[in-house]
């Protein structure tokens, strides 16, 4: 199991049978209890029949990993339906707007261990459900300095995902890399892994220092473009420096600032002289990264309140509405607390 979602492409009822089915066996190869993998069949059914039902069709992401050596499915169905003018009151059992019981999104609710969702009128939908294999039905998020969240979905008909990420806590630093290997498919995701095992090993600090570690130690693959960002929390600032066509944002609020990445690759050719960005931090603060898959021109301010969300869910946004559909397409997006 890895950190991919899975996408699956809703366009007709009669592929929901084989989804269902592909999930349910997904979740019992990674050893859920028969009571879990009874309630995740349930969450499953009512988010691919609201997509059908209430948009016409859309798409549902599957990710199933480990955490703290326990299973873990998560599911966000994204649509870009009518949308609901009052989400809370959609989540009520009874109200429906179909003339049906209007029980799904409270069942979903109710088995998740977590289960979010946003909705904008004329805009779409997205519902988040995370399931943990643990008994303990009373999930509370762990608060941490620094809350990472991932969206990595591989190219259409491909199998693995090209781009990654891996995260080094060293307090009082925490240092983010962020991958896109060349092309799509085995050999990127080669190329990404390669460049995460010297990225934990390397005794290196500063971004530049880490960057020129892994161009020197993953030559024999086919290269990938990349950003390090060390969060120091003594310090109160953030240290960048990146080599290729990753998007890096940094948000303040709903104002942001770019960091611009060197042109090259890592592992064929980067610049002789790099030097580190810096930026202050800030508490709420957003940085969000982007590979080439998605499109350059995203706005966070077309998302009325996501940031009282979970931002998983500012993650499934971004994608929804700029995914290329044509490569790997990933968000990560650190939130300072």
């Amino acid at each position: 199991m890895d950190n991919t979602f899975t996408s699956y492409k809703m366009e007709d009822r009669s592929y929901v049978s084989y989804i269902k089915r592909e999930i349910h066996n997904r979740v019992t190869r990674a050893r859920f209890g028969a009571h879990k993998i009874g309630q995740i069949d349930i969450i499953v059914s009512e988010m691919t029949s609201n997509i059908i039902k209430h948009a016409g069709g859309g798409e549902l992401l599957v990710r199933v990993r480990t955490d703290d050596d326990s299973p873990v499915v998560e599911v966000i169905s994204i649509d870009n339906g009518p949308g609901m003018t009052d989400t809370t009151r959609m989540l009520r059992d009874g109200v429906s707007t179909t003339r049906t019981l209007g029980q799904g999104l409270g069942a979903v609710s109710r088995l998740s261990d977590l289960s979010q969702l946003y909705s904008i009128p004329k805009w779409g939908t997205i519902h988040y459900s995370m399931v943990k294999g643990t008994p303990d039905s009373s999930f509370i998020p762990e608060k941490k300095p620094i809350e990472i969240r991932a969206l990595c979905v591989n190219k259409p008909r491909e199998e693995v995902c090209g781009d990654g990420f891996s995260i080094k806590r060293n307090l009082p630093e925490m240092t983010i890399f962020f991958a896109d290997g060349l092309g799509h498919g085995v050999h990127a995701r080669a190329a990404v892994e390669a460049a995460s095992e010297i990225f934990l090993e390397t005794s290196e600090k500063d971004p530049v220092g880490v960057i020129r570690a892994l161009h020197q130690n993953i030559r024999k693959t086919r290269g990938l473009v990349g950003v390090v960002a060390v969060a120091d929390h003594r310090q109160r600032e953030w240290r960048i420096c990146g080599v290729g066509n990753i998007i890096t944002r940094i948000y303040s609020g709903v104002g942001h600032r770019n960091y611009m990445s060197y042109n090259g690759t890592i592992g064929l050719t980067i610049p002789n002289a790099m030097n580190i960005s810096t930026y202050p931090m800030e508490t709420n603060q957003h940085l969000v990264m982007c590979s080439d898959g998605i499109q350059t021109r995203w706005d966070m301010s077309r998302y009325p309140a996501i940031l009282k969300y979970d931002n998983i869910m500012l993650a499934a946004a971004i994608y929804k509405d700029y995914a290329r559909g044509t490569d790997d397409a990933s968000v990560i997006i650190a939130k300072v607390a």
